[in-house]
């Protein structure tokens, strides 16, 4: 396996802290959800997640739209990051809906599994997340 690209980015204070990526693109305060006991009002990790998730899937589904001749340009995917309680622990959990525009949702169904199955944040994330794809 060959490194292509490192993202580098550090995080002080847990969720309630601060993140910043090593090029000066990424800088601001997390905070814990309402939800969870917290102050609410800005960025928590799951939404981090469910944004960098989002793009990734979006490119996967493009290159194996393109194997099958199909037009993914307009397409777009609504990715859902839950925290739930499992007992004295805490596990993410994952929805991705997946919108197609221009084929039925029979065919974006199976586009969408399959870019699930090649995304890199998919795949990581494959066995130890539960994780539902829906063509919309």
């Amino acid at each position: 396996m060959e490194k292509v690209y490192t993202a580098t980015v550090t995080a002080t204070g847990g969720r309630d802290g601060h993140i910043k990526s090593s090029d000066g693109q990424i800088e601001f305060d997390v905070v814990k959800p309402r939800e969870m006991g917290g102050q609410g009002g800005g960025t928590n990790p799951e939404q981090l997640f469910a944004a960098a998730w989002g793009p990734c899937y979006l490119g996967a589904l493009a290159a194996v739209a393109k194997n099958d001749g199909v037009d993914v340009s307009e397409a777009n995917v609504t990715v859902h990051v839950s925290i739930n309680q499992d007992g004295n622990a805490f596990v993410l959990s994952a929805e991705l809906d997946v919108h197609i525009p221009g084929i039925s949702t029979e065919e974006a169904q199976t586009l969408a599994d399959k870019a699930h199955r090649a995304c890199p944040y998919s795949k990581a994330t494959r066995g130890n997340i539960e994780t539902k794809v829906t063509a919309l």
